[in-house]
């Protein structure tokens, strides 16, 4: 795929995470990220409810508006990371369950990817951007950048060791992460996740 086809991925605004002191969840917002694959505006994740202002306002530095989005994709079913679905009134709305359920390897536009990534939820997916660099879209499979530094998985997880295995083969695959819940990061070396099962 040469420099001018390929895919081009765009941050419209990091994910956040806010815990008190005893670890509960104050506040948590979803990583948003705009991939603009030949013609085909994809948005990954869509955020919290109150965060539709903002969106719109980011696209539109890129010229365009929540109508002109062909395809929202869900890396899991979380209201977080789900928030503002409606806001994409003709996007399709895809994610890794029910109907036009995304699978390992479904291509959605050239140089796009699924890659499934169960552990947080069993039915997570991560999106890959086959971009100048290899983005891997997490959500919360590698929902912090201090998850890929301690090795560990995310604290809220339905299966320990599929998230382990999900974050390994993620690292394996990613240039830059975008996390679920905080700023991207390259992966600089291929650390090794520790099995805590």
């Amino acid at each position: 795929m040469s420099s001018e086809t390929r895919p081009r991925a765009f941050l419209l605004k990091p994910g956040h995470l806010e815990r008190d002191d005893e670890g509960r969840i104050l506040d948590a917002r979803s990583s948003v990220t705009l991939i603009i694959a030949g013609s085909k505006k994809i948005v990954v994740d869509t955020g919290s409810e109150d965060e539709a202002d903002l969106l719109t306002e980011r696209l539109s530095s890129f010229g365009l508006s929540p109508e002109e989005v062909d395809l929202v994709i869900n890396t899991h079913d979380h209201v977080d990371h789900t928030g503002n679905n409606g806001l994409f009134k003709r996007a399709r709305v895809l994610s890794g369950k029910g109907e036009g359920k995304l699978k390992e390897g479904d291509v959605v536009a050239p140089g796009v990817w699924i890659m499934e990534t169960p552990g947080h939820t069993l039915e997570s997916i991560s999106v890959v951007c086959e971009s100048s660099r290899r983005i891997v879209m997490t959500g919360d499979a590698i929902p912090l950048m201090g998850n890929y530094l301690k090795g560990v998985p995310p604290r809220i997880h339905v299966d320990r060791h599929l998230s382990m295995k999900s974050m390994g083969r993620i690292i394996e695959v990613a240039d830059l992460v975008v996390p679920g819940h905080d700023s991207p990061f390259l992966v600089r070396e291929k650390v090794r996740v520790r099995d805590l099962t």
